[in-house]
C-alpha cells in the first residue's frame, strides 16, 4: 500500500510540476504527521526528512538509531543515518536535487497536510537561510489533497469492509432501541459490539457512536447523555469503524412509535423524504470536475425550499484513513472551510454526503451515505436508507 502511494505521489509530482516533496518530521508518536502514513509506514525519534522527487527517487534521511528500521521497512532505497545533526544531510541533498519547487509539509485550509510544526520550519529555515530555497517553498497540501483521495482498488475494498460492518451493526443496535433506554445506553451497546469484534473506532470514542433522541438534543460531534428514548421522538446514530487502516462514517434514523400509531407522522415522514431526496440529487450531480460547492447548493437550498433551515454544516467530506480524510469538500463557501470547496472532484474518491433537517417537536433527522466517483457520476457504496426506521414502544 506504501510503495503504491509513493508511486502515486510521484505521478501527482509531475502533473503539479513539483519537483521534490519534503515531509519534514521528529517524535512522530508524539506529533504525528498525517502523511507518515501514507508514505513512510513507521515512526521516527529524530529530526527526519523524507524526501520524493519527480524523477522518482525516494530519499529518508533520519538518526542513525532510526535508520535499521528504514530499512527493514524498504520503502526507501537510499536511507541516510547522523548522529550529531540532519542539517548537513539535508542541505547537500537539496543542493544535489536542486530543485525549482519544494512542497513541505503545511497547510492553511486542510489539516492531513498540515503535520509541520512552528518549530520545525523555524529550524528549517534557519538551516536554509543564505540558499535559495525559501522562495522555492510550497504547501504540500495540493499532494496530500490528491494522494489521499485518489483510493485504490485495495484502499476501496478495505472502506467497503468498514461500511458493511457497520451497516451489520446498525441493523443490530435497531433491535436494541426502546423506550427508556439512554442515549448513553445505545452507545454502550454498540461500543461493546465494536469490542466484541476486535476492531476500531473511526474517530473518538467520546462521540464515537453520537446518539440523539428526541428535540432539543446537542450538536453535531457531541457525545449521548443520559436524556431517554421517548414515543414520539426521533432518534439517529452517527457512526463509524476502522478496519484494516481504514474508516466507514455512516448515519441513520429511527422514528420511536407511540402507543396505537403503526406509522411515523407526515411530518417525520416528510423531513426523512426530503433529507433521502437532497442526498438523491447531490448525487445525481456529483461527477469529476464539480466542485463541492456546487454539489452542496444543490442539497442545501432545496432543503431550505421545503420549509427547514439549512444545515449548519457540510453536505459531505472525503474519508479514507480518517472518518474526515482531508482535500476537497461538499461545502460553501464559508471562511472555516478554506479554498476546500472550490477544489474539483476527481475519479476514485470517496465521499459522504450527509445533509440534516430538524423537525419540529420529534428532533433531527438524518442518513449519511458513502459514494465513490466514477468516471461520469457516482456510486453508493452504502445501502441506502429509504425511509426512517420504526421501533415499537
Amino acid at each position: 500500500m506504501i510503495r503504491e502511494k509513493i508511486n502515486q505521489a510521484v505521478e501527482i509530482l509531475k502533473e503539479e510540476n513539483i519537483d521534490c516533496w519534503l515531509t519534514y518530521v521528529r517524535e512522530t508518536s508524539t506529533i504525528p504527521d498525517p502523511a507518515m502514513d501514507l508514505i513512510v509506514g513507521t515512526g521516527v525519534t529524530w529530526q527526519s526528512a523524507f524526501i520524493i522527487t519527480v524523477r522518482g527517487e525516494t530519499i529518508a534521511i533520519v538518526g542513525s538509531l532510526d535508520k535499521a528500521n528504514q530499512e527493514s521497512h524498504g520503502y526507501y532505497p537510499k536511507i541516510i543515518g547522523y548522529l550529531e545533526s540532519v542539517e548537513d544531510d539535508l542541505m547537500n541533498t537539496l543542493r544535489e536535487i536542486n530543485p525549482n519547487k519544494i512542497a513541505i509539509n503545511y497547510s492553511i485550509n486542510t489539516a492531513t497536510a498540515d503535520g509541520l510544526s512552528h518549530g520545525l520550519y523555524l529550524q528549517l529555515m534557519e538551516y536554509f537561510k543564505n540558499t535559495p530555497f525559501p522562495e522555492r517553498l510550497i504547501s504540500s497540501e495540493i499532494i496530500l489533497n490528491k494522494l489521499r483521495g485518489r483510493k485504490s482498488n485495495t484502499e476501496i475494498d478495505r472502506i467497503k469492509k468498514s461500511i458493511e460492518v457497520t451497516l451489520e451493526m446498525f441493523d443490530q443496535v435497531g433491535g436494541f432501541i426502546t423506550t427508556g433506554k439512554s442515549e448513553q445506553d445505545v452507545a454502550r451497546f454498540l461500543l461493546d459490539l465494536v469490542e466484541k469484534k476486535g476492531i476500531g473506532l473511526a474517530w473518538d470514542p467520546d462521540h464515537c457512536p453520537a446518539v440523539f433522541t428526541g428535540p432539543d438534543t446537542s450538536g453535531a460531534h457531541a457525545g449521548p447523555t443520559d436524556r431517554k428514548v421517548q414515543p414520539g421522538h426521533v432518534l439517529n446514530i452517527d457512526f463509524g469503524v476502522k478496519i484494516d487502516g481504514y474508516c466507514s462514517d455512516l448515519q441513520r434514523s429511527w422514528y420511536i412509535l407511540r402507543d396505537g400509531e403503526e406509522n411515523a407522522p407526515e411530518e417525520v415522514k416528510k423531513g426523512f423524504q426530503v433529507i433521502f431526496d437532497s442526498i438523491s440529487m447531490a448525487a445525481d450531480a456529483l461527477k469529476p470536475g464539480k466542485t463541492g460547492y456546487e454539489i452542496d447548493t444543490i442539497a442545501r437550498e432545496y432543503i431550505v425550499s421545503q420549509g427547514y433551515e439549512e444545515y449548519p454544516h457540510a453536505l459531505g467530506h472525503q474519508i479514507g484513513r480518517e472518518a474526515h480524510d482531508g482535500g476537497g469538500l461538499l461545502g460553501p463557501k464559508w471562511e472555516r472551510y478554506g479554498t476546500l470547496p472550490d477544489i474539483p472532484v476527481e475519479k476514485s474518491q470517496l465521499f459522504t454526503i450527509e445533509p440534516r433537517l430538524t423537525i419540529k417537536d420529534y428532533g433531527i433527522a438524518t442518513a449519511e451515505e458513502i459514494v465513490v466517483i466514477t468516471d461520469d457520476g457516482c456510486e453508493f457504496l452504502s445501502a441506502r436508507q429509504k425511509e426512517i426506521f420504526l421501533v415499537k414502544p
